[in-house]
């Protein structure tokens, strides 16, 4: 019985349950993509037109992207009070929403709406920082994996709540809204002490390798075989015990993860005299902090003096050179004939504040590439109910199941291939953005050519490409400006979200959206060419609901600028790429010896 209680208790401070846990919570995390189904519904019960719509849903993004609190927070509170703040939030905002969308409370002016959306999404941060904080403790060594594959899970959150919600079956379809607002605060509120960094197993272990690679095989799996139901519930009528069947299939391979942790913990001793040993490593080696700002000194000198033929050398050579240049350096210190200054900022690849970064034309770069990236991506994901009604299609759940499948893909590959890239051959990261830049320019022409079958490609493609921007820009910004404060920094480059939101869909794509709707609901009474604001403000007046669009030009033209400024965000990244090859070639270059 006692060892029966040992190892229990060794599996509840398992860093894998922590972990398994965590992703459990991130696909509750991603209840912003559901917006493209929930805004139809809210569109038409409060007859609000595009725009008032693309208001809200820059609302979404505002709360999806605002963690600034949430990170200031979980440094204050204990992890769990943070997920129960978070949870709260979320109940509160949706909840509101749904009753108001069902008429069991009054109708709120659209100031408010964009309130309440913007406090039930924010609870969003709260889920993301507390499973990223824990896990990234536990995990000191794979960030890598670790962050690619919770962001990953929160990118599929939208295809399992939808899948969860066709179960309900219900033909009203404000329900969605109703389970947003319950279903993540009780899964939160379910595991919410479990996620906190776990003393005492922070070392690599042998058997982290197999583990991941587990993971992922799990996260495949999840993906092809959501992609799977979701086309067939799309393409037959199935009965509805069979959607039971699917998704007590789904929430099966949710839970197989779980088998990581009781086998470590129930079929393996929890510690060996290996990993013992490996606790305690660290703390020989630390170097004290005057020989650390000593060597901080020499080091910046050596930045400023070393010719700049030496970066192109092989690792071991350039290595060698720089050490010779710094013993000449720290000789010539100590003997008066040089005086060493004090460097007044770090150098790239070392840690920065927010304010350092600030200043620094790299971290600008990345985060306007990531503004025309990902904006663009999420401005598409926003508005999909009414770019699939608008091509004739009348399941737009579908598209929003998809498009989190591959945004879920895209996070999970942007990670694992920006690391090869940067393993193996020591080449910048943002070159993996540039090319899921690339590909999210095609998605968008396929959007805006209408084609048969063009929303099931061009929502593969911008999925792909949003998806990985999410993988690769956190490791790029902690490569780049470090991790001492990479919580500022990250929350401050998920400000590109909103920003790209409220340009791409609050300014030209609703605008677009609505001018052809209102030149389509009175062709017959004005010529062709009559795009004269003011008469169609006035004749919207006498509308009972607001005028809808249909055909491929409702957002031909907006598909065609997104897809431009993703090719000038292409440029950007490669810009960034050539100024940074010589930091990732200090970083990554012995991987090449």
């Amino acid at each position: 019985m006692a060892r029966l209680r040992e190892r229990f208790l060794a599996f509840i401070n398992n860093r894998w349950l922590v972990f398994v846990a965590a992703m459990w919570i991130q696909s509750c995390a991603g209840i912003g993509y559901l917006f493209g189904s929930i805004s139809p519904v809210m569109k038409s019960s409060l007859n609000y037109n595009q725009r008032q719509v693309a208001r809200l849903g820059v609302a979404k993004d505002l709360g999806d992207s605002v963690g600034f609190l949430a990170g200031s927070l979980c440094e204050v509170l204990p992890l769990w009070g943070a997920l129960l703040v978070g949870a709260f939030q979320n109940f509160v905002g949706y909840g509101w929403v749904w009753l108001i969308v069902t008429g069991r409370a009054p109708i709120l002016p659209l100031w408010a709406m964009c309130i309440l959306i913007f406090v039930g999404t924010n609870g969003e941060t709260y889920f993301n920082t507390a499973a990223l904080v824990s896990c990234v403790q536990n995990f000191p060594k794979s960030r890598g994996p670790v962050v690619g594959i919770l962001k990953g899970f929160a990118g599929l959150g939208g295809a399992i709540l939808t899948q969860i919600y066709a179960v309900i079956h219900s033909p009203d379809h404000a329900s969605l809204i109703f389970m947003v607002a319950v279903g993540p605060a009780m899964v939160i509120i379910a595991l919410m002490f479990i996620i906190r960094p776990v003393g005492g197993h922070r070392q690599v272990r042998s058997s982290d390798g197999t583990c991941f690679s587990f993971i992922y095989g799990v996260c495949l799996l999840l993906a092809a075989y959501l992609m799977a139901v979701m086309l067939l519930e799309d393409l037959i009528d199935l009965k509805h015990t069979v959607i039971v069947i699917f998704t007590v299939v789904l929430l099966t391979i949710l839970l197989i993860p779980i088998l990581i942790p009781v086998s470590l913990t129930f079929c393996q001793d929890p510690r060996d005299a290996a990993e013992v040993a490996l606790l305690t490593e660290p703390q020989k080696e630390e170097p004290s902090k005057s020989e650390s700002d000593a060597n901080e000194v020499i080091f910046s000198e050596v930045e400023d003096e070393k010719p700049k033929e030496v970066d192109l050398l092989p690792a071991s050579e350039r290595q060698k050179r720089i050490a010779q240049l710094q013993a000449k350096l720290a000789q010539a210190a100590a003997e008066g004939a040089v005086r060493v200054k004090r460097r007044r900022g770090p150098h790239r690849g070392e840690d920065f504040t927010l304010m350092q970064a600030l200043i620094k034309a790299d971290f600008w770069l990345l985060f306007f590439s990531l503004l025309l990236g990902s904006g663009s991506g999420l401005t598409v994901i926003d508005n999909l109910g009414q770019m699939s009604q608008s091509l004739g299609y009348d399941n737009t759940h579908i598209f929003v199941s998809l498009i989190s499948i591959w945004n879920f893909l895209g996070r999970i590959g942007g990670g694992y291939f920006s690391e090869i890239i940067v393993r193996d051959y020591a080449y910048p990261r943002p070159v993996a953005m540039a090319v899921a830049q690339i590909i999210m320019a095609f998605g968008h022409f396929f959007l805006a050519m209408g084609w048969n079958g063009a929303m099931y490609i061009g929502t593969l493609l911008i999925g792909l490409g949003y998806g990985a921007h999410w993988a690769i820009v956190p490791a790029a910004a902690s490569e780049l400006f470090g991790l001492k404060k990479f919580g500022a920094l990250y929350n401050f480059l998920t400000l590109a979200n909103p920003a790209g939101s409220l340009i791409f869909s609050g300014l030209i794509a609703s605008s677009i959206y609505d001018r052809e709707a209102e030149k389509q609901a009175y062709q017959p009474h004005h010529p062709p060419n009559g795009w004269n604001t003011g008469s169609i403000f006035l004749s919207s007046l006498n509308l009972d609901e607001p005028p809808k669009c249909e055909g491929a030009v409702c957002f031909f033209l907006t598909s065609m600028i997104m897809s431009g400024l993703c090719m000038v965000a292409v440029v950007l990244s490669m810009i960034l790429v050539y100024r940074t090859k010589i930091v990732y070639a200090h970083l990554y270059g012995k991987s090449r010896t």
